[in-house]
């Protein structure tokens, strides 16, 4: 099984106007990677379930996902953004952004990474590590190691 998360899919230096534009930077890294094979129809699957409820958390978090056809295998994608992006969240924009993409028709892997990384975001040293991580390949090995199942 492909990693969930490689240092290939994170960037530091998230640097959007807003939530489209974030998501589709993210989502450029899934397809720059091979783990998504059609960007407008992703960020099309994206929208539709960002349409239904918004994806900004407490805490300075956005997690948008979505499954879709154009997902080849279960991935997440890590923005850092040091200005914050608009996710809807009442308490204000978001640092951290978790773009979660997941094929279309797969079992209910995403829904149990999504269970996952929202359980790890409540402990703020799980996000305060992934605020000072100095690089990616560091955030990745946060991730992989507190959220995917061991």
């Amino acid at each position: 099984m492909s990693e969930l998360i490689t240092p290939e899919f994170v960037d530091l230096d998230l640097d959007a106007e807003d939530k489209h534009a974030a998501t589709r930077r993210l989502a450029e890294l899934l397809v720059a990677g091979g783990r998504v094979t059609d960007l407008d129809g992703f960020l099309a699957d994206v929208r539709a379930r960002e349409e239904q409820m918004s994806t900004g958390l407490p805490g300075g978090i956005g997690i948008p996902h979505a499954k879709s056809m154009h997902v080849v295998t279960p991935t997440l994608a890590f923005g850092r953004s040091p200005a914050g992006v608009d996710f809807g969240a009442d308490d204000g924009p978001a640092r951290l952004v978790f773009l979660i993409a997941a094929p279309d028709g797969g079992d209910s892997e995403h829904l149990q990474i999504l269970a996952a990384l929202a359980r790890r975001l409540v402990s703020q040293e799980f996000t305060e590590a992934l605020l000072s991580a100095p690089d990616a390949a560091t955030v990745a090995g946060i991730v992989m190691r507190e959220v995917v199942p061991s």
